[in-house]
């Protein structure tokens, strides 16, 4: 039996998805710059989509510019937020995804900002006092917090961080791609200034994104070359990449909370069998706290283990289960977490982050908790 559970890290493209970008790949061909028919009738599919991933926020299709995915539409909102801003202090988390974290980083080596890493404590709950100090005594500050940590689920509360950058005079971005498409974002009410997205998060096409940035706090380019993207963004557009981001954000929130449901029991589940089945068992961070966090991800710490210390996620692939020791974004990378090191986790006690989606099921559960009872038990 193969199951899957690093959802966080990609999902599996909806049929339906792959139905809306065959056209664009077997007829619709033209390039959308070009003023002839074939490149008209995409241009015109391009805004379409647009339009619909604009609905869908309750924004204009003004503040959405398709990227190449969530890390680049990340780079464009901080680095031309800072420069077109001319702001010259940015606040940011230890937990933040390394497409944020590291970014802010090379801007204060380059002497472009001053950079102030907030507190987290061993649940991976961020100081929002200290925010406030830090935003009182910097104004139009830069701050940037992912709405949901993609390594432990913690959600953070966009609305009060929100009011307290409106009213320090501060530009808010959130990294939202591990909860676009699993929670409603309506720009209307939201009080962030950028969000971004990556299509491959909730079952559309690697390789697509977008960025929304507040039509009052716009910013300059962050690729030049070209006019595409109403001059945000130079390059032939990924048009297979934005007709299928579309369709797969349209498909999400036709049933977000039917999804939401069904990933919720999934993850319930999980929960209880992994405490009725292995003694010692913890969650790392808020992960296991439903109202806290993350619908699609579970941080699991397993006790201490010789025969599998440093091997469990390749004992797990043996046995056809695919999970996640931390973010799989730099794939192949030898380093620990950061996450679970800002949370001075125990590093005696192997990590494992299962992610899931609506394609997952109970059987695939019991199965992966089954196995690791299994490795659980070689030491007994």
């Amino acid at each position: 039996m193969n199951v899957y559970f690093d959802n966080a890290a990609t999902t599996a493209m909806d049929d339906r998805v792959i139905e809306a970008m065959l056209p664009f790949m077997k007829n619709h061909f033209g390039n959308p710059s070009s003023v002839h028919s074939h490149g008209r009738e995409v241009r015109t599919a391009i805004e379409r989509s647009r339009k619909k991933v604009a609905e869908l926020l309750n924004a204009s299709p003004s503040e959405v510019f398709f990227t190449s995915g969530g890390t680049e539409a990340d780079n464009t909102a901080l680095v031309c937020g800072i420069e077109s801003h001319g702001i010259t202090h940015a606040i940011t988390s230890p937990l933040e995804h390394h497409a944020v974290l590291h970014t802010l980083e090379v801007l204060e080596k380059k002497g472009k900002i001053t950079l102030s890493i907030l507190d987290v404590n061993e649940t991976g709950e961020i100081d929002l006092n200290q925010a406030e100090e830090l935003l009182k005594a910097n104004p139009k500050s830069l701050i940037s917090l992912m709405h949901a940590n993609n390594e432990i689920g913690n959600l953070n509360d966009l609305t009060r961080i929100g009011e307290l950058a409106k009213t320090h005079g501060a530009f808010f971005h959130s990294d939202t791609v591990q909860t676009m498409g699993h929670y409603v974002h309506d720009m209307k009410t939201l009080p962030v200034d950028s969000i971004v997205a990556g299509g491959h998060k909730f079952h559309g096409p690697k390789g697509s994104g977008f960025l929304y940035v507040r039509k009052d706090k716009k910013i300059h380019p962050f690729i030049h070359g070209g006019a595409q993207e109403r001059n945000m963004r130079g390059g032939t557009e990924n048009v297979i990449g934005i007709i299928g981001i579309a369709k797969a954000l349209e498909l999400a929130y036709e049933d977000m909370a039917g999804h939401q449901a069904k990933i919720e029991a999934i993850k319930r589940h999980f929960i209880e069998k992994l405490l009725q089945e292995i003694p010692g068992v913890e969650f790392n961070g808020l992960s296991a706290d439903f109202d806290r966090s993350l619908y699609t991800v579970l941080n699991v710490s397993l006790p201490p283990s010789a025969a599998n210390s440093g091997m469990l996620l390749f004992n797990l692939d043996l046995e056809g289960i695919s999970a996640s020791g931390g973010s799989a974004c730099s794939s192949g990378a030898t380093v620990g977490s950061h996450v679970l090191r800002a949370l001075n986790h125990k590093p005696e006690r192997d990590s494992v982050r299962f992610s899931f989606s609506r394609f997952n099921t109970l059987e695939d559960v019991d199965y992966a908790v089954g196995k690791l009872k299994d490795l659980y038990l070689v030491e007994a």
